[in-house]
């Protein structure tokens, strides 16, 4: 979780934590987060971006 947190945060340009095994971001992200998990190799179809 610490390695998608050093990616996201250098990714969106954003500060961030992992809290309770998720990774918090400061600010909307959601799209950017999307993108970023497809490609480290996670499925699409298990990414759930919630409003």
């Amino acid at each position: 979780m610490k390695n998608i947190l050093t990616k996201a945060k250098k990714k969106c340009a954003s500060g961030g934590t992992v809290r309770d095994n998720e990774v918090e971001l400061q600010g909307d992200h959601r799209f950017k987060m999307k993108k970023l998990l497809i490609d480290l190799g996670f499925p699409e179809e298990n990414i759930l971006i919630q409003q």
